[in-house]
């Protein structure tokens, strides 16, 4: 039988319980909740089991490689995950405040990109490159932008072809970093695809010493990106308009 929405937790065992809302991203519902007596995350959403299987997969190869990323916890019968539920580790730490800091994320996103170069595309998803021939991809509708964003867009993308690419996590932005002084957690992998690595290396103070041209593409592609997987929001408004006409 399957179970609706959150009733789906009593899979982990009988003494869950959800204790508050987090702030997570657009897509999803997620809560601190607390499971065998630890503290966790639940996120539920509306994603396929074959999406969250690549994601929950994704996660634990990475925790088995040194990387410190929110790890599933599986319900009492195995599963990663139930229902479009899944449930994780808590990292601890704070965001990162110094440029030094910054670089340490870098280095961090660079091992990612090491770890993962030939990993097979998340399912139903798109590269930024893919995109200039199709028109949907997980939360992308070009079809939704006007023509002349999309011809910006598909200019900025075009300059990625060719380049390698590796699971990229999407989304580095401070609240998705939790760091220590020992080690620099990512989370919310909500975002995760495979991509151009360079995709997730323009940060604050260029940390990952990108040089001129490289910083130029990857912060083009990177707006242009933003500007189609939330249109048509205030803040996919503002990316798009940072794309440069062609």
């Amino acid at each position: 039988m399957s179970l609706m929405g959150w009733e789906a937790l009593s899979r982990w065992g009988d003494d869950v319980a959800r204790i508050e809302p987090l702030a997570g991203g657009v897509a999803n519902n997620v809560w601190s909740v607390r499971v065998r007596g630890r503290l966790a995350v639940g996120r539920l959403g509306k994603r396929s089991d074959a999406d969250l299987a690549w994601e929950t997969e994704l996660l634990q190869y990475l925790d088995r490689e040194g990387l410190t990323v929110p790890v599933p916890i599986p319900t009492a019968d195995g599963q990663l995950f139930a229902d479009g539920l899944v449930v994780m580790t808590y990292v601890e730490g704070g965001p990162p405040q110094t440029e030094a800091d910054w670089r340490r994320v870098a280095d961090t996103l660079r091992r990612l990109h090491r770890l993962t170069a030939g990993w097979p595309q998340r399912p139903g998803w798109r590269s930024s490159t893919d995109l200039l021939h199709a028109e949907t991809g997980t939360r992308i509708n070009l079809g939704a932008m006007p023509p002349e964003g999309v011809a910006r867009c598909r200019a900025a993308w075009a300059r990625l072809v060719g380049r390698p690419s590796c699971v990229v996590h999407g989304d580095p932005n401070p609240r998705n970093i939790h760091m220590t002084a020992g080690r620099v957690g990512l989370i919310d992998w909500d975002e995760s695809r495979v991509d151009v690595p360079d995709l997730d290396l323009v940060l604050p103070h260029n940390a990952a010493g990108l040089d001129g041209v490289v910083h130029d593409i990857a912060a083009q592609a990177s707006a242009a990106w933003e500007a189609a997987v939330c249109w048509d929001d205030e803040f996919s408004i503002k990316r798009l308009a940072q794309v440069r006409a062609v």
